[in-house]
């Protein structure tokens, strides 16, 4: 009797697919070696180390300070202006890095798209995840701060987890978009810093949204690092503003760009190793 031989085709998916999540769950041990990777890539062989994480978000809030702050005078909500401005900033810096790095993701990683199989969407997640060890530490400042300025937090810290997660998928769902558009379009590279320094100084981080009518404010969740920034304020400083309504709005923005953002990226991903 003859042995039947089984074949197996392999094609390209075509159009709108899954988004097959399943994948990068049973390949969840390459995503945490990526993510190790990318925190000891990112401090080897420099002199201060972890230390950028606390720098970077520091030294943009003595400016801030200084400038909007000081000379400008701008109102901070009834709280000094550099943790003010610092709060803010921490959660930006995480959003943002997480931004600029996965957007770039893919080609950086172009000899392992090239060579091997495992799912495209590990890498900007791995890329954004990375940065929360950062963010950890520059949180640590902002606790020294306020105990420098004897500001107690309030009981809404129990957020803080919910708007770091919303941070991470705002960061994520952009990141998918424009790291999928950068295989085809280079120029998207160049489009990203334009794109962040922009974006900084659309979200209430060196002003404060009592300079928006009460009945617009909501209408800032638009961008949801407006409500993740309104929110870590309220929950660690006690703001007066109440951002539930924005980081409702927030939300949903959030949940459309990183839904759309994979399926956009699952669509795109047949073509990565050919055109990276």
């Amino acid at each position: 009797m003859a042995e039947q031989q089984h074949y197996l085709r392999i094609e390209p998916t075509r159009g709108w697919v899954s988004l097959k999540l399943r994948e990068v769950w049973e390949y969840r041990e390459l995503l945490y070696f990526f993510i190790w990777r990318d925190i000891k890539v990112r401090y080897k062989q420099t002199v201060i180390g972890a230390g950028w994480a606390i720098i970077q978000p520091f030294l943009t809030m003595v400016v801030f300070s200084v400038v909007f702050g000081g000379l400008a005078n701008l109102d901070s909500d009834g709280v000094p202006y550099p943790i003010f401005s610092y709060t803010a900033l921490v959660p930006w810096t995480f959003f943002a890095n997480g931004l600029a790095k996965s957007s770039n993701s893919l080609i950086t990683s172009a000899g392992m798209l090239k060579k091997i199989f495992f799912p495209r969407l590990i890498i900007p997640i791995a890329n954004v995840t990375s940065g929360i060890v950062d963010f950890v530490l520059a949180f640590v400042v902002i606790l020294g701060m306020m105990l420098f300025y004897q500001i107690a937090p309030t009981a809404n810290v129990i957020w803080l987890p919910y708007l770091l997660l919303l941070a991470l998928a705002t960061s994520l769902g952009v990141g998918l978009w424009l790291s999928a558009l950068n295989v085809q379009f280079r120029d998207v590279r160049y489009v990203v810093p334009f794109l962040s320094q922009f974006w900084l100084y659309a979200t209430p981080i060196a002003w404060s949204t009592t300079y928006v009518p009460q009945q617009l404010r909501p209408l800032l969740g638009i961008n949801p690092m407006a409500g993740v920034i309104e929110g870590f304020r309220w929950a660690l400083l006690g703001t007066e503003t109440n951002p539930l309504p924005m980081i409702s709005i927030s939300t949903g923005v959030a949940v459309v760009l990183l839904v759309s953002g994979m399926f956009f990226f699952r669509r795109m991903e047949k073509t990565f190793a050919d055109v990276v």
